[in-house]
């Protein structure tokens, strides 16, 4: 085949997502608290106001230097450009599917909805505490659950006192939700 007819890319999957971030749910809604909302909007606008224009101004300075094959610093420039666009596009997607859900509204309910910090028990008397967030926000090192791992759809809806199945690899295992705790509102 001629080489006019191959596709020719700059990195492979250049137009795909963030690769090791969970894909959302056919048809669902990006959930994420107003905290994580403005996480992302930040890193959106910083790279869009402060990291794009000072890569491009370091590509610009370079390829005005001349062989541009062996010139690194606009070698890793256009690599670091493309990085950039790509979370660009990234987050732009993400920020616009994006419904934001205060769980300071459910402040005092006992019911397990997003945004909950759940306790909770195995049959073996192991209790362990996770918020519930999104998908964008979430960070296991802190506790933090996404909405669509599988045990925050078993707490789901889920009141103090409830017993939830939930299916892991060894098999199914009951959990009782011992406690539910959402953040104050700003006016609470």
């Amino acid at each position: 085949m001629s080489k006019a007819f191959t596709k020719e890319t700059d990195s492979d999957g250049d137009d795909d997502d963030d690769v090791g971030l969970p894909a959302l749910p056919q048809g669902t809604r990006n959930y994420m608290t107003p905290a994580g909302y403005q996480a992302l909007r930040h890193e959106l606008l910083t790279l869009l106001d402060d990291e794009r224009p000072k890569v491009v101004e370091v590509v610009s300075w370079a390829a005005k230097n001349g062989d541009r094959s062996e010139n690194g610093d606009y070698l890793y420039g256009k690599k670091r450009l493309r990085e950039i666009d790509r979370r660009i596009r990234f987050l732009t997607k993400r920020l616009d599917i994006a419904e934001v859900a205060d769980p300071s509204l459910h402040h005092g309910n006992d019911q397990v909805f997003f945004g909950a910090t759940v306790t909770y028990a195995n049959e073996r008397g192991e209790e362990r505490t996770v918020t519930i967030k999104g998908v964008d926000e979430s960070d296991s090192s802190q506790g933090e659950i996404s909405w669509i791992a599988p045990i925050a759809r078993a707490l789901l809806k889920a009141r103090v006192g409830d017993e939830v199945q939930l299916m892991t690899p060894g098999g199914l295992e009951r959990i009782e939700v011992i406690d539910v705790q959402y953040p104050k509102g700003s006016a609470g």
